[in-house]
């Protein structure tokens, strides 16, 4: 096992579409999940899960910890054959190592069926709309909830039938609470942020490592920020492009999943680069759920491999 390697998302699996939704074919041979533990650093904190693991008949496929102003985080993910698999005693085992060792743990379950989905929003609407125009099985996941820190794309989330939380920003910490509890009670596995401009802390990234899926209107890291197409138009640049990326605590630096480019036209104007971008970016967000969702993604030393 390398325990830098981390898997984003589950394994590979297959589905059968309908007209409705699809499913997954019979003959899975382990149940897989997603253990995230973060709290103050401490000794025997990697021994004491991997023990626990083994005593619950686990295979640990994947493994990544990290120590931040002594903060500790640790993702690893973990499988069982269907004759170990007990879902009561793993989390119960989990609840109880995190309790002793006074930090805090999650157990993510892969889902049996197609992986539920979260998207965040501010006011730009194409990729929310880009995402909810297509059904479950071209887009590979199921939208369930539509979060936004401002309310203007409520309606778009209301014509799809999702449920719309406006959850302000004003205090990070408190917004960022409020959101958890939300992924949490609508069963989320990943989250896209559809142009959401607002800055993710690491305490709420490391909950979700590897599962929040970002598009960005530049080949990263060029020009990041908000007004990326601006910067490109005023500084003359032949082609353009846009970046899907996993979120990490680094703004704009996190490992890419796919890139688009377009070239820009002769004295073209601004609001044409805007409007052009604005598709690719939408195309390329689709792009980069459907191999999340679809191939087993692994991020090694800030890399994605499929």
């Amino acid at each position: 096992m390398d325990r830098h390697k981390i898997f984003a998302g589950f394994p590979r699996r297959k589905y059968v579409a309908s007209a409705e939704n699809f499913y997954l074919l019979s003959g899975m041979d382990k149940h897989v999940a997603t253990i995230t533990l973060i709290g103050h650093d401490k000794a025997g904190v990697i021994a004491r899960i991997t023990q626990l693991l083994f005593q619950l008949g686990a295979n640990i496929e994947a493994m990544e910890e990290q120590v931040t102003r002594g903060q500790f985080s640790m993702t690893l993910q973990a499988s069982w054959t269907p004759a170990r698999f007990d879902r009561p005693a793993i989390e119960r085992g989990v609840k109880e190592a995190a309790r002793d060792l006074a930090m805090e743990a999650k157990v993510h379950f892969a889902p049996v069926g197609p992986q539920r989905l979260a998207i965040l929003v501010t006011k730009e609407s194409h990729v929310l709309e880009g995402l909810l125009a297509k059904s479950p099985a071209a887009l590979g996941a199921k939208p369930v909830v539509v979060i936004g820190n401002r309310p203007d794309l409520e309606p778009v989330a209301r014509r799809s039938k999702l449920p719309f939380y406006h959850v302000p920003f004003l205090n990070r910490a408190t917004a960022e609470e409020h959101v958890l509890k939300m992924l949490e009670k609508h069963e989320v596995d990943f989250i896209v942020l559809a142009r959401f401009m607002k800055i993710l802390s690491p305490n709420f990234v490391w909950r979700w490592k590897n599962k929040i899926i970002n598009i960005h209107p530049s080949l990263l890291p060029a020009f990041p920020g908000a007004n990326a197409y601006r910067q490109a138009y005023e500084r003359g640049v032949k082609v353009v492009g846009v970046t899907a990326h996993f979120v990490t605590p680094n703004l704009d630096e996190g490992p890419i999943i796919t890139q688009e480019v377009l070239r820009l036209k002769s004295n073209e104007a601004l609001g044409s680069i805007v409007k052009r971008g604005q598709a690719l970016e939408t195309k390329c967000v689709l792009r980069a759920v459907r191999a999340y969702v679809t191939k087993r993604l692994d991020v090694h030393w800030g890399r994605v491999y499929s």
